[in-house]
């Protein structure tokens, strides 16, 4: 095996990642835990991991956990963040998902679940649910 291969093998897939960042919503109390699989549905990721926070400082709360997670345990680092600043919807891109912290007011608003219903969706069982 070269090492191009072993590179390879140690590659996680999208669905881990997506598994991954579920945890660490949950870690941090995140209410409604979905992950959408996308593939076949868009072209610019495979999974939308969707999660809500009930206060702003919930929704950072809740991003920082995401990041210290992915970036500590798995070496990831989002290549783009957006909303932050104000928190009602935060966005992290990890490229094979993209992640959507959400206000509940926000998420009611923007209604991705909606948006992308022909996806298929799984909730984190038993965790972040309301």
């Amino acid at each position: 095996m070269s090492l191009a291969d072993d590179a390879a093998a140690s590659e996680p897939t999208g669905e881990e990642i997506a598994d991954w960042i579920a945890g660490y919503a949950a870690d941090k109390l995140a209410v409604d835990v979905l992950v959408l699989d996308l593939h076949g549905v868009i072209g610019y990721t495979d999974y939308f991991v969707i999660c809500s926070g009930n206060t702003d400082r919930q929704t950072k709360a809740i991003h920082d956990r995401i990041h210290q997670g992915l970036k500590k345990e798995h070496g990831l680092l989002p290549r783009r963040v957006e909303g932050l600043g104000e928190a009602r919807w935060i966005l992290l891109d990890y490229l094979d998902v993209v992640v959507h912290v959400f206000t509940p007011e926000a998420r009611d608003f923007y209604r991705l679940e909606q948006l992308w219903g022909e996806a298929p969706a799984r909730t984190l069982s038993g965790v972040g649910q309301s």
